[in-house]
């Protein structure tokens, strides 16, 4: 399992009770653990399985779970359908075709808005979902409160049972969290770079470029001068990528590096602009101008 050293707390404070998968006559253990697998991607936990047609335990689930085994090892089995959901307040049956059964149909968002509204009172609810060969029947679809299907082409709307569940559960947490991202850029390890800098920066790589003969013919200057600011400008660049590429344009004219700490003066050479860690780089860049 992968694991980030810095979490948002945004994206790990989660206090609405998760839905349910229940999956109805599962074929192949594989088919189980992808499941699993896509469930714990998302933070569900309850993996409940009607008549599994190879039994269960399975190895080839745990498989491929990909030590998803928190959920594996939860796994509740059941003999009916009926039995499966009696526990829960809402259930959403998943189809990708029409149905005689009378029911709303909702796409995977809107079923995730219900999802969470209930998960916030602490109302159990679930998604069902069925066989690989050919789905849910219609007895089993009218358990269900509600149906959520896919967006998907008409002339191809199969999906994998691990397929379906990965997007139902990914909009749940999309909806749970608020869209919260894990991770984030740290703008305070990576300040942006301030107006000065970079103001001093353009200087100095137009200087390079005017002693190169680039910014031709004279009448052109200005024009070629915007369009070079404005690439720059674009990247919104940190103060460390500043200092970075004032060191690069500094080693291209082939200044002489300010001497590293461990360095004697005469050894100093342009490699010594670039070479090293980024700090390094950045005060020859500073120092350039």
């Amino acid at each position: 399992m992968t694991r980030n050293a810095n979490i948002r707390d945004e994206a790990l404070a989660v206090d609405i009770r998760p839905p349910a998968v229940i999956l109805c006559e599962p074929q192949l253990g594989e088919n189980i653990g992808t499941a699993a697998r896509a469930m714990a991607n998302f933070g569900l936990v309850d993996l409940r399985l009607v008549n599994p047609r190879d039994g269960w335990p399975s190895d080839k689930a745990r498989a491929a779970a990909s030590r998803a085994d928190h959920v594996i090892d939860a796994v509740q089995v059941f003999d009916s359908l009926e039995a499966a959901v009696a526990d829960l307040s809402f259930v959403f049956a998943t189809t990708a075709r029409s149905r005689e059964v009378a029911k709303p149909v909702r796409g995977p968002d809107e079923a995730a808005a219900t999802v969470v509204g209930y998960g916030a009172t602490g109302l159990a609810t679930g998604y069902l979902f069925g066989r690989e060969r050919w789905g849910l029947n219609n007895d089993e679809v009218a358990l269900a409160d509600e149906i959520v299907t896919l967006p998907v082409d008409p002339a191809f709307a199969s999906l994998n049972i691990a397929q379906a569940v990965l997007v139902c559960a990914y909009e749940w947490r999309k909806t749970a969290t608020r869209g919260a991202l894990p991770f984030a850029l740290d703008e305070d390890a990576n300040p942006p770079a301030g107006k000065a800098d970079l103001l001093r920066f353009f200087e100095h790589l137009e200087g390079a470029l005017d002693g190169a003969g680039f910014l031709r013919p004279v009448e052109r200057r200005p024009h070629m001068v915007r369009n070079i600011r404005n690439i720059f400008q674009k990247a919104r660049l940190t103060d460390q990528e500043v200092k970075t590429l004032r060191g690069i344009v500094a080693a291209l004219e082939r200044r002489p590096s300010r001497p590293r700490k461990d360095m004697p003066p005469e050894d100093a050479t342009d490699e010594g602009l670039l070479g090293g860690e980024g700090g390094e780089a950045g005060e020859a860049g500073e120092g350039s101008a």
